[in-house]
């Protein structure tokens, strides 16, 4: 390689002066094709070019005895030694196979990993790839965005469409949610089994929402993800699950979609926070809010606290403070509290606390008995959101199930305290309303559950209304092998 970072052929090995190891002839790429031009040769030392004609090195001599006379001298070996570095310092050029390699896998990385773009000029990254392979030049940020990714995007987006295209069904998945700038996003996930029966479900897209959340916006994005990736089904409606909101609901139906499932572990969050809402279970919340709040807030305090902890050998677990729109999290408060209340109460009269402590009552033998009854009536209800949260395969034909054993859980008890009562009372009221309307939605669960193994009983149902259901399923399907059968006549 030239000092100016040029680069250089090597002279044939039949070529033995020793003169040639301080020059080569220069290289140059015209449509990603290497040219050799050997009229010239360049020095390694200096970059200086000059006419060459074969068997000629006269020029040559010359120039390193009047330029670079410290090396005019060296011997073959020794000239070998002091050029090897400089096969490390020679740089790929951009369009070679080895550097597009790097590039891409570098793109990867960042699309892959969520990594920003700057993530290409932080110094211990470069000293990282530097390391790997010296000879490698990192592009500019910019080159990743405007080029490498968006290419890996459509290379990953077509073999995507592709899949989409050979799938019988699709069912889709809607999810909004707010960023930390206080932005709006739709995130749309299609669900579908490929020709090998592997389920998959790639996140399609995630649009932001500038205007209001109306069912008609929406339903504008559902449309344009539908179009943009190929997802009409002329035989086959395109289910799809969103949260239960009323705009949600609108938006399926305005694009045409359907039906529209609501998301049960959203319901569960609904029917829950339903329940723990009643009157005298959120005065009792509130009191458990205020000491977890306590603690959380004073240095002091998680100290004195973690110190009676070991005193009364519990385990030093800090104290859980929920987030109103999560139920789980109230639960999750909820537990950790019973668990650590010996500690709590030592803590709150320890003399070091006790001076400033105000508007903290701890909770009496009552209070106790109910948050350990009512943590027992949302035990299921947890139950299930951690097996939908876990659950890779489809989950609807679970629903109606679940949804009428986590009824059956609320059902009084001669036991219960009268708060607990009526934060069951309240949860089963949520749930019963949940998945009744319209018809089409209930029949569309009914079919999915009966052709689950685990349900198929449909213990669930009177006999009935099991029966009708299997009736109208063996119609379904003899109904669609005889369109099949027909259209295989066809062809």
């Amino acid at each position: 390689m030239a000092s100016g970072g040029a680069e250089l052929e090597k002279p044939p090995a039949s070529f033995k002066s020793a003169v040639w190891e301080h020059f080569g002839f220069p290289v140059r790429y015209e449509n990603g094709k290497r040219l050799v031009d050997k009229t010239a040769t360049v020095c390694r030392h200096c970059g200086t070019r000059m006419a060459y004609e074969h068997g000629n090195t006269s020029s040559m001599a010359s120039h390193l005895k009047r330029h670079h006379p410290g090396e005019s001298g060296v011997k073959k070996k020794d000239a070998q030694q002091l050029l090897l570095p400089d096969a490390f310092k020679q740089c790929f050029p951009a369009g070679s196979d080895r550097a597009i390699a790097i590039t891409k896998s570098i793109g990867v990385f960042i699309a892959a990993d969520m990594r920003p773009y700057s993530v290409v000029e932080n110094k211990g990254f470069k000293k990282m790839i530097k390391v790997l392979e010296p000879r490698y030049e990192i592009p500019s940020r910019t080159h990743f965005t405007t080029k490498i990714v968006s290419e890996l995007y459509e290379e990953q987006k077509n073999i995507i469409v592709d899949e989409l295209s050979k799938a019988s069904s699709v069912a889709l998945t809607t999810d909004g949610w707010t960023s930390r700038a206080t932005e709006s996003y739709v995130t749309v996930t299609a669900h579908y089994i490929t020709a090998e029966w592997e389920m998959k479900s790639p996140v399609l897209q995630t649009r932001p929402i500038y205007e209001s959340h109306t069912g008609t916006n929406l339903a504008q994005v559902l449309t344009g993800a539908v179009a943009e990736w190929k997802l009409e089904r002329p035989k086959n409606n395109i289910p799809v699950t969103t949260d239960n909101a009323k705009n949600q609901v609108n938006a399926v139906k305005e694009a045409g979609l359907g039906p529209q499932i609501g998301c049960f572990a959203h319901v569960i969050n609904l029917s829950s926070q339903r329940g723990l809402t009643v009157n005298k279970m959120d005065r009792l919340l509130g009191r458990i809010r205020k000491v977890v709040s306590f603690f959380h807030r004073s240095t002091t305090a998680a100290h004195v606290l973690k110190t009676k902890q070991e005193m009364l050998q519990l385990p030093t677990h800090k104290l859980i403070q929920d987030v109103p729109t999560r139920w789980n999290s109230t639960y999750d408060m909820l537990e950790r509290y019973l668990e650590q209340q010996a500690a709590i109460f030592s803590a709150l009269t320890d003399k070091a606390l006790k001076k400033n402590i105000r508007d903290i009552v701890t909770l009496s033998d009552d209070d106790v008995k109910v948050a350990e009854e009512v943590l027992q009536v949302l035990k299921p209800l947890k139950m299930v959101t951690a097996l939908l949260s876990t659950e890779s395969a489809p989950s609807v034909s679970m629903v109606l199930p679940l949804k009428t054993k986590i009824i059956q859980s609320m059902a009084p008890s001669e036991e219960d305290s009268t708060i607990t009562r009526d934060v069951k009372a309240a949860i089963k009221a949520d749930l019963n309303c949940r998945y009744t309307d319209p018809p089409d939605l209930q029949n569309y669960l009914h079919r999915s559950t009966a052709l689950d193994p685990r349900f198929k009983s449909l213990s669930h149902l009177d006999p009935a209304l099991c029966q009708r259901t299997y009736s109208d399923l063996t119609t379904e399907i003899v109904g669609r092998l005889g369109t099949e059968e027909q259209e295989v006549k066809t062809i």
